[in-house]
């Protein structure tokens, strides 16, 4: 049952389910403060719309008031002097009445509106007072007498309407500044609401980077080393089951490849061997075949002698020489890492080549530049020496080679360029191979085993560095090889 549960959470913690779940986690929050936002910013939307229509109603109304109490006034007094009874006209009460029942209707629709206490008391002052001048016109005509209502109290009016007014706009401002607070109190929720949701989702997006980011780079580191041949370290990698899966995938392929390295190494160390006792033999036959000086040996039997002489120590060179190779391949905690300056041992190859350079007057043309790059001390020379005995070899008389020495971004780069016949792009495809000799080796008489540039080629995957043949330059064709390395700091 434990099991069972362990599997359904390591199943959970791959990335089919992993990355579906951090994007359902980052983008939830997200997704509520945006519908939050939009939320607020309807509601402040509709808010807004309900004030200023409550606003523009409330001027209209307050202005259609203002305007009627100056008509009332007017229709007041003219009503009380058109009410003798020689010039009455029964249109004049219907008319002051109209205008009368018009400001009261107004009075009453600001109160629906939406008014504060403060302007609910100024309306009903103004209604107050203008039922006061109404009750003195009403009762003038009762009398039958002709004097104007008291000017005190149209100013009562007046003062009552202004005041009205006033406390209207006062509202108005009000209202803004309400509105206005609301806005930003949404406005400061929002703001605290994202920077809750946003630090949330930023650090389960960084979870997740850091997750995948060290799984991914320990397989690089692991692939590196595999490239390397580097199978002395366990591959383990950590993280989503996926990535588990291919470091496990990783390590399988170590223990075998690393199986067959020693296999292969074990078989070459027996092969070079059973050879070296036989050939041992044969060469201190030969030897005596070579330096027997009686009658019984003859100038032609002296002649195989020294041809097998000859062949028999080609052929213990290129068993030293594949020995060597087979050697390449230990694991390369074997080797001291150091660091190296590289323009130094440059120097100290060039010089053992010197003699060599000066026998067929080779010039060396160097642009060499102080870099230094960490590993084996001694693999590092068998690729220069390689590579300058290659140019050595493949130089006409009076040739030059170009050497070419810099550090370019993380890495180090050494061309070494000669005047060669140079490598044509099919044979380049194969002379980093063991044995292989281009045409250039036969068409110059030029003798060796074919394993300078596999052994060299060796050498710098066991540096984790880079051989390659490149195009020569425009007004050349000799043969331009490049090499780069890790410097320290990136080493």
């Amino acid at each position: 049952m434990i099991d069972s549960k362990r599997m359904k959470l390591e199943r959970l913690f791959s990335l089919k389910y992993l990355i579906p779940i951090g994007f359902v986690v980052v983008l939830v929050p997200l997704l509520f403060a945006v519908m939050y936002a939009a939320f607020a910013i309807r509601d402040i939307a509709r808010l807004e719309q309900q004030t200023f229509y409550q606003i523009v109603e409330q001027v209209k109304t307050a202005r259609s008031a203002l305007q009627m109490v100056s008509d009332i006034e007017r229709k007041a007094k003219l009503f009380v002097i058109l009410a003798h009874p020689a010039v009455r006209q029964p249109y004049e009460r219907q008319s002051y009445e109209t205008v009368r029942n018009a400001l009261r209707e107004a009075l009453g629709e600001l109160l629906k509106v939406g008014v504060d206490e403060k302007v609910a008391l100024s309306i009903n002052r103004l209604s107050e007072q203008e039922r006061l001048v109404y009750e003195q016109i009403i009762s003038a005509e009762a009398d039958d007498r002709v004097a104007l209502p008291d000017d005190r109290l149209f100013q009562a009016l007046h003062a009552a309407a202004n005041d009205l007014w006033q406390e209207i706009s006062e509202q108005v401002d009000r209202d803004a500044s309400e509105l206005h607070a609301q806005s930003k109190s949404v406005q400061h929720d929002l703001v605290i609401k994202a920077g809750l949701l946003l630090p949330t989702s930023l650090a389960v997006i960084l979870f997740l980077l850091t997750l995948l980011t060290r799984s991914v780079r320990q397989l690089d580191e692991a692939i590196r080393r595999l490239t390397a041949r580097d199978f002395g370290q366990p591959i383990s990698v950590t993280g989503p089951q996926d990535l588990r899966y291919l470091g496990d995938q990783l390590e399988l392929l170590r223990t075998r490849l690393r199986s067959l390295e020693e296999s292969k190494r074990q078989l070459m160390d027996n092969v070079s061997l059973e050879i070296k006792t036989p050939l041992a033999r044969i060469v201190e036959s030969a030897a005596l075949i070579e330096n027997r000086h009686t009658d019984d040996v003859g100038p032609e039997q002296r002649e195989i002698g020294t041809t097998l002489s000859t062949n028999i120590h080609r052929l213990q060179e290129l068993l030293d020489e594949l020995t060597r190779y087979n050697r390449l391949h230990d694991e390369p905690e074997r080797h001291a890492a150091e660091s190296v300056k590289m323009q130094d041992l440059l120097s100290s190859v060039i010089e053992n080549h010197r003699t060599r350079i000066q026998a067929k007057s080779l010039k060396i043309k160097e642009l060499v530049q102080p870099v230094e790059v960490s590993g084996d001390r001694e693999q590092l020379r068998t690729v220069i020496d390689n590579l300058i005995s290659n140019a050595v070899n493949y130089s006409p008389e009076g040739g030059e080679i170009r050497i070419i020495l810099r550090a370019v971004g993380d890495r180090m780069e050494l061309e070494v360029e000669d005047d060669g016949p140079g490598i044509d792009e099919e044979e380049s495809k194969h002379v980093f191979e063991p044995f292989y000799r281009g045409r250039a080796a036969f068409s110059f008489g030029t003798e060796g085993s074919g394993m300078g540039l596999a052994i060299a080629s060796e050498c710098v995957a066991n540096q984790r560095g880079k051989i390659e043949i490149l195009e020569p330059r425009q007004d050349k064709q000799g043969a331009r090889i490049r090499v780069q390395f890790p410097l320290v700091e990136a080493a």
